[in-house]
C-alpha cells in the first residue's frame, strides 16, 4: 500500500509540474504584450519597456520560470500586479469561499447519487425509468441557467433565499447556510444525475455475479449481501465519477459565483484576466491543480483500500 500511495504523489507532482510549466509558459510568452496592456494605450514604446524590465518580462521566458520556480516550491508565488498583496494569502482566502460551496455540493451529490442508484438498481421497475428520465434532463440543463431560474423563482419571487452574496460561517452558521443553498442546488443537479447513472449500474452489475447468487443461497438476508458486499465492489466506479464531479464543480463554480456574486476563486481569475493580472492567474491555476491532485490522490488512496488487489496491481 505504501508503495501505491508513493507512486500516486510521484505522478501527483509530476502533473503539478507539467501544469506549471504550461500555464507559465504559455501566459508569459508574451511579455512585451503584457507590459503594453500593463501600461495602456498612452503609454509609448520606453513606458512599455520600462514596466517589462520593472516586471522582469525583459528576461528570456526560461530564466523567469526558473526564478518563478525556485521562489513557488517555497510557498511564494509572487505578488499581485494591482493590489501588491502576497498571491499565496489572497488564493486561500478565495479557495476557502469556493471550497465551502464545492465541498458541500459533493456530500449532497453524495448522499443523493447514491441513495438513488442503489434503490434504481435494487427495485428496477419504475424507480429506475424515473431516473432514467431525470437523468436526461439534469445533464441537459446548464448549470448556470438552473442558477438563474433558481435565483428568480427562490430568491426574488418567494424571498426564501438571498439572491446574491456570501456569508462566512465564523460570522453566522445560519446566514452561511442560507447564502450556500442555492449555489450548491445549482452545482448539484448534473453531477447527481451522472453518479446515481453510474452507481446504478455499477450495482446492477454486481448484483448478477454469482457470488452474489451464493451469498443469497446461503440464507444471508438481501441487506446483508447488499451493504456487506456489493457496495464494497460496486464502489471503486463510483468513486472515480465522485471524483471527477468534484473536479467538474470546481470549474463550475466559475460561473455559479459570478452570478451569486461570490467571491471565491472563479471569481479571483476571472478578475485577475480581465486586468492582466499574471502572477494571480498562475497561482489560481496551481493551487487548484494542487486541489486536484489532492483529490484524486485520496480518492485512490480509498480505492485501494476497498480494493487491494487494485493497490497491489497498480
Amino acid at each position: 500500500m505504501l508503495t501505491f500511495v508513493l507512486k500516486r504523489v510521484g505522478a501527483g507532482i509530476l502533473l503539478l509540474f507539467g501544469v506549471s510549466t504550461v500555464t507559465f509558459a504559455l501566459i508569459y510568452a508574451g511579455g512585451a504584450d503584457i507590459a503594453a496592456q500593463l501600461v495602456g494605450d498612452d503609454g509609448d514604446r520606453a513606458a512599455v519597456a520600462a514596466k517589462a524590465a520593472e516586471l522582469g518580462l525583459d528576461q528570456p521566458l526560461v530564466v523567469q520560470y526558473w526564478r518563478w520556480l525556485t521562489h513557488a516550491v517555497t510557498g511564494d508565488l509572487g505578488e499581485s500586479w494591482y493590489t501588491s498583496q502576497p498571491v499565496l494569502p489572497t488564493l486561500f482566502d478565495r479557495l476557502a469561499v469556493t471550497l465551502s460551496i464545492v465541498v458541500v455540493a459533493l456530500v449532497v451529490v453524495t448522499l443523493a447519487s447514491v441513495t438513488i442508484g442503489i434503490v434504481a438498481a435494487v427495485r428496477r421497475g419504475w424507480v429506475d425509468r424515473m431516473l432514467q428520465t431525470t437523468s436526461v434532463i439534469g445533464l441537459a440543463i446548464p448549470n448556470f441557467w438552473a442558477a438563474l431560474i433558481l435565483v428568480m423563482t427562490f430568491a426574488i419571487a418567494l424571498g426564501w433565499f438571498p439572491a446574491t452574496g456570501y456569508v462566512p460561517f465564523g460570522e453566522s452558521p445560519n446566514l452561511w447556510a442560507a447564502s450556500v443553498v442555492l449555489p450548491v442546488v445549482a452545482l448539484c443537479l448534473a453531477p447527481i444525475s451522472a453518479t446515481a447513472q453510474q452507481v446504478r449500474s455499477a450495482v446492477m452489475g454486481v448484483l448478477e455475479q454469482d457470488y452474489v447468487r451464493t451469498l443469497r443461497a446461503r440464507g444471508l438476508s438481501r441487506r446483508r449481501v447488499l451493504w456487506g458486499h456489493v457496495l464494497r465492489n460496486a464502489a471503486p466506479p463510483g468513486l472515480t465519477v465522485l471524483s471527477l464531479q468534484f473536479i467538474g464543480m470546481v470549474g463550475g463554480a466559475v460561473i455559479i459565483e459570478r452570478i451569486f456574486a461570490i467571491n471565491g476563486m472563479g471569481s479571483l481569475a476571472v478578475d485577475a484576466t480581465l486586468k492582466s493580472d499574471i502572477p494571480v492567474v498562475v497561482g489560481v491555476m496551481v493551487l487548484m491543480t494542487v486541489v486536484v491532485v489532492l483529490v484524486n490522490l485520496v480518492i485512490d488512496i480509498v480505492n485501494g483500500l476497498i480494493n487491494p488487489k487494485a493497490a497491489v496491481s497498480a
